[in-house]
């Protein structure tokens, strides 16, 4: 690797490690080099993951704020361009959990207060409608399956609780609840077609 001095000319042909090497060291250029060679690929993965697009440039630029804190942690540049395909990938997903966490949280917030519409007559029938054919999906689920998705959805039991109760490891239990959920989607389509 060839010394870089922050004061050298960057380009596109400055080579990757020089310019982590000097971006680890503080050089400001050299990290706005990086930013600008990989910005389309990360904003890609973003908005792919997304599928919105000022979310993804929201988290594009938090990606690079990533990369401004931890460049130090990287040891081996060569890897910087998957590095940074990681970190997108990681906060897309830490932003979609967000998001859903938050919209349930405004459905319960909603129906804590009371909601000026009462359900409809329809939207009962639908709801009981839906419940009876889980109910049957659940009933044509192995034993295991059913008491995996039962102890979890239904019991509200956390996966510590459940490697507990069924003597398995946490990484089995989420497997076990992987697994059953795709048999119960493939009981719930059976169903649904008869």
């Amino acid at each position: 690797m060839v010394s870089l001095t922050c004061y050298d000319s960057l380009d596109t042909e400055t080579p990757l490690a020089d310019l982590v090497g000097a971006a680890q060291e503080g050089c400001r250029e050299a990290l706005d080099e990086i930013v600008r060679r990989y910005q389309r690929l990360v904003h890609s993965i973003a908005l792919r993951r997304l599928g919105n697009e000022s979310d993804a440039q929201e988290l594009t630029q938090e990606v690079f704020v990533q990369l401004l804190r931890k460049i130090g942690q990287l040891r081996e540049p060569a890897a910087l361009g998957g590095w940074l395909r990681s970190i997108t990938h990681r906060l897309a997903i830490n932003r979609l959990a967000r998001a859903r966490h938050e919209v349930a949280a405004d459905q319960e917030t909603l129906e804590a207060h009371g909601s000026d519409s009462a359900e409809t007559p329809l939207a009962r029938v639908l709801r009981e409608e839906r419940s009876k054919l889980v109910q049957q999906g659940l009933a044509r689920l192995g034993t295991l399956d059913r008491d995996t998705l039962i102890a979890f959805y239904v019991s509200g039991q956390s996966l510590a609780e459940m490697s507990d109760s069924f003597r398995s490891p946490v990484g089995t239990i989420k497997r076990r609840l992987h697994v059953a959920r795709k048999r119960l989607a493939r009981e719930l389509e059976a169903c649904s077609a008869l």
